[in-house]
């Protein structure tokens, strides 16, 4: 006899915003890549009840919804960590050590490219270009820039947003 395994799903509530917008775009063309984009705006992530309501909202089949979510790289299934650290992997990042960076954030972190912190401080991602190649390597937390990094500069970035934390 098989094991059953049981999926948590978390209940989800759209703020008022949220349905207006979806009510705007339900009956337009190409509409379920502008709706899933404001969801996860919404929610950082897009969870499973998220995705079963806006099926039932814009009379979509969950099956193409899903299939949607995960053929672009931009859309998250999992909830990230409070911090993006997003290591550039562009040609001049990746040539003047991007990969180090990566390897010692994972280290330091003890998780892979695209995993979170057990303690939902950090999401640790591999980027293409962000546009600072004169900076080369590039390390983004969030909106802030840090240039010409090496391995020994991360546990500062790191302390950095432990910090806000209170840790």
């Amino acid at each position: 006899m098989g094991t059953q395994e049981t999926v948590e799903v978390q209940k989800v509530s759209f703020s008022d915003e949220l349905v207006a917008f979806i009510e705007q775009w339900k009956d337009k063309r190409g509409n379920l890549i502008m709706i899933l984009h404001r969801v996860q705006q919404e929610f950082t992530f897009l969870p499973w009840d998220a995705m079963r309501q806006v099926s039932e909202m814009i009379n979509t089949p969950l099956a193409k919804i899903f299939g949607v979510a995960t053929f672009y790289h931009y859309f998250k299934l999992e909830k990230p960590g409070k911090h993006k650290l997003a290591v550039c992997m562009g040609t001049a990042c990746y040539l003047k050590g991007a990969g180090d960076l990566i390897t010692e954030f994972g280290n330091l972190l003890d998780i892979k490219v695209n995993e979170t912190t057990e303690d939902g401080l950090f999401t640790l991602e591999s980027v293409r270009c962000v546009g600072c190649c004169g900076l080369a390597p590039v390390v983004m937390v969030g909106d802030e820039v840090y240039g010409k990094l090496g391995t020994d500069g991360l546990p500062a970035v790191l302390a950095e947003y432990r910090g806000e934390k209170g840790e």
